[in-house]
């Protein structure tokens, strides 16, 4: 009974971190995902200015990376001659305790089209 109780919070503690650090993972990987479809849709020839923006929120919505999202910021560059569509994510991560970065950033490219 002794051991239970001196491994119980232990356990507790780790089983904690895991859950931790899965739901970040999880978050992060849908942030990108949907960083890079925002890129994609808001760089096709004809697209709207809050392309990018309508179509991350309408990929996020519903889940727990949607509610996380506080800023989806779209500018126009060119890398290395190229016009590139730049399209940054801004969230806070649900943290079960004070462990880990409290804001997460994430970008997504996708090149431009129409140019010549």
């Amino acid at each position: 009974m002794v051991d239970a109780v001196l491994v119980l919070p232990l356990l507790v503690l780790v089983a904690a971190a895991v859950i931790q650090v899965a739901v970040v993972v999880h978050v992060r990987a849908a942030l990108v995902s949907a960083a890079a479809e925002g890129a994609r849709a808001s760089a096709l020839s004809g697209a709207s200015a809050g392309a990018a923006e309508r179509r991350v929120q309408s990929l996020v919505a519903g889940t727990i990376a949607g509610a996380t999202v506080r800023d989806v910021d779209t500018r126009m560059s060119t890398v290395d001659g190229l016009p590139v569509v730049e399209v940054r994510i801004e969230a806070t991560l649900p943290l079960l305790g004070l462990l880990g970065p409290a804001v997460l950033e994430v970008d997504g490219h996708a090149l431009r089209e129409g140019w010549s």
